[in-house]
């Protein structure tokens, strides 16, 4: 069981995670914590546009909360608004309902398809991705306020 869950590969990640820390003044930040757990990722997003341009993340998570945030530091800077949400999605469905793991840039994402089985490990697997769109909301909020 051990193996499934902590495979190399998601080790490797945890061990490896980008862009830790805080930004100063950024567009938004959020905090996605598991009841479960205890894990909390804090995430800090900088925006031109809908495309991310800065981010940084602190990550209190397990193993698994540490890859998915691996995984979500090297491959947000550029990416835009709807990419994150159809990730978000994407990593939820992957889990939940046998979903397809994305192609491209967000393959890595396959690494987590083992843990299918492991319902109380989602919610700290998908903490990264729904503090992001959390954040995302937020200034989509304060934009249209200021467009009103």
């Amino acid at each position: 069981m051990l193996n499934e869950i902590y495979s190399r590969r998601i080790l490797e990640l945890a061990a490896d995670i980008p862009h830790l820390g805080q930004l100063p003044a950024p567009d938004a930040s959020a905090t996605a914590r598991s009841k479960l757990c205890g894990s909390t990722v804090t995430v800090y997003l900088k925006l031109d546009g809908n495309v991310v341009t800065a981010f940084a993340h602190d990550v209190k998570a397990c193993a698994l909360g540490q890859a998915s945030s691996s995984i979500m530091g090297r491959n947000i800077i550029g990416a835009t608004i709807e990419e994150l949400r159809e990730v978000r999605d994407a990593a939820s469905r992957l889990l939940k309902s046998d979903g397809e793991a994305p192609q491209g840039k967000w393959e890595d994402l396959k690494v987590l398809e083992p843990l299918r089985d492991y319902k109380a490990r989602h919610a700290s697997i998908l903490l990264t991705f729904d503090a992001v769109v959390d954040a995302l909301k937020q200034i989509e909020a304060r934009r249209t306020e200021s467009a009103g």
